[in-house]
């Protein structure tokens, strides 16, 4: 009997450490086999990086974190789960080898790779059960970057794809089907493409490996975050779009650019300044550190990308909304915030920047409000709450990484009135602050204030209703300067 909620990771370097995060955030149990005497630690570690920063992606708490299994053999790792994830180094002989054994053991499962070249045919030549083998090739760093290049063949079923779809999706994950086998599949070509072109640059002396890499982030990079290759040409030509910039650009094809037919000699030479640029553009820190401040960058940009639902930032988005899990606190009212603090949230002395406890409160009172009906749908129809009124008392300090829990009391629930408590809980329990908030009906049309509707209205005097027995909160009705 398999287990669809576990998966293995066959070999765990920096890939298969990444696999093992997005799995094991997004709350499946994960078997891991790697003879490396030294892959607990190096997992772990990533697991650190990927604990800090995943979470921060979202505004909804992820599911409560899987059971990791280091396992001392391939076959004890892969024995009854439906998913198995291949990390072995890009030598052919050893992914067929690991197919074979994986194969001997669990048939049924799904076996994804993650090799960045081989052809998903070749992969299956041989193999006891090829329509159970296909490419799921991720990007670096697997638990943030939500694309995944999914090769298959004619030997796998349309249904075998789909059921590879479903559950990439259902860790967050971007899958793109690529529609013909080809080796190195879509990104890795155009990445090697640039990867060729720029060690002309560097053999030639055009650029330094720092100057290079300016010229990717700090100018086309940013564009292809957002829209890709494609359409940032298509706006590059004006109003007239991409049939414009073609007859404007198109013939430049012909002019000697590019070397990319050709390819330098990796000469002791080359390689030293390579090595020697890059240690100098590294500024001495550790890869650690580096990692850290790439998750950083792309949870600020993914995020960034979120408030549009551009690229990356969509696929959060949706895998957001399937998050919610209606829960009540403490002190009985729903809980209506379960999330990390991400680092973005945090200031100089080191704890949650004062706006964004009303951020927090917000987000609240914006999840109370999807409780009623008032949600996304409701506000396409042309009919909100507006919040007219906000009084927050700061009570103790949140820290980066520390769960936020928010519930939400109404204090009055009635025509076009909405009276709520929101407290904020600490990860510890302990009451952080709390935001009292007075909302208006209100038609978006107009922009006054409005009767909501029936079915908002009665469910939201049901709150009321169920919270109309509880103590008025102490913080209630205060005003700046006031005693406790």
């Amino acid at each position: 009997m398999t287990d669809a909620a576990r998966a293995a990771i066959i070999g765990g370097g920096v890939i298969g450490g990444g696999w093992v995060a997005r799995f094991l955030l997004n709350g499946r149990d994960v078997n891991i086999y790697d003879p490396d005497p030294d892959a607990a630690r190096k997992i772990n570690a990533v697991l650190g990086n990927a604990r800090r920063s995943l979470p921060s992606l979202y505004d909804r708490a992820l599911p409560g974190e899987g059971k990791l299994t280091f396992c001392d053999t391939l076959e004890g790792a892969v024995s009854g789960v439906e998913w198995v994830q291949e990390c072995v180094p890009e030598r052919l002989e050893l992914k067929q080898e690991t197919y074979a054994r994986i194969q001997a053991v669990n048939p049924g499962a799904i076996v994804g790779s993650s090799t960045s070249g081989f052809r998903p045919s070749q992969l299956q030549d041989g193999a006891r059960n090829p329509e159970k083998i296909l490419v799921t090739h991720p990007f670096n760093p697997v638990y943030l970057l939500p694309l995944v290049e999914v090769v298959p063949t004619a030997a796998n079923t349309s249904e075998t794809v789909d059921a590879v779809v479903r559950d990439l999706q259902s860790i967050g994950m971007k899958p793109l089907v690529v529609r013909k086998e080809i080796d190195a599949h879509i990104a890795d070509r155009m990445l090697e493409a640039v990867w060729r072109e720029g060690l002309w640059l560097i053999n030639d002396g055009i650029c330094t490996t720092e100057e290079l890499d300016d010229a990717i982030r700090y100018g086309f990079g940013l564009r292809w975050a957002q829209m890709g290759l494609f359409e940032t040409y298509r706006i590059a030509g004006g109003e007239a779009g991409m049939r414009h910039f073609i007859e404007q650009f198109g013939h430049a094809l012909e002019w000697p650019w590019t070397k990319l037919m050709d390819v330098p000699e990796f000469t002791p030479e080359l390689v030293d300044m390579i090595v020697e640029q890059s240690d100098a553009q590294s500024g001495g820190r550790s890869i650690r550190e580096l990692e850290r401040l790439r998750d950083d960058n792309l949870v600020g940009m993914i995020r960034a990308l979120r408030a549009s639902g551009s690229g990356a930032g969509g696929t959060v988005n949706e895998h957001d909304l399937t998050l919610v899990d209606t829960k009540t606190g403490p002190d009985g009212c729903p809980v209506t915030v379960d999330r990390q603090i991400p680092q973005t949230w945090t200031d100089y002395n080191g704890h949650m920047n004062e706006a964004n406890y009303l951020v927090a409160s917000a987000q609240a009172s914006d999840r109370f409000m999807e409780l009623v009906g008032a949600d996304a749908d409701y506000i396409a129809g042309g009919k909100s709450y507006f919040t007219a009124e906000n009084h927050l008392c700061y009570l103790s300090e949140l820290r980066e990484g520390e769960t936020l829990t928010v519930t939400t009391q109404v204090l009055l629930g009635e025509g076009k009135k909405m009276h709520l408590f929101n407290r904020l809980y600490g990860g510890d329990g302990r009451l952080a602050a709390t935001v009292e908030t007075f909302l208006l009906h209100v038609d978006l049309t107009t922009r006054g204030t409005c009767m909501p509707a029936p079915e908002v209205m009665a469910k939201l005097a049901g709150y009321a209703s169920a919270h109309v027995g509880m103590p008025r909160p102490e913080q209630a009705g205060r005003f700046v300067g006031q005693r406790n």
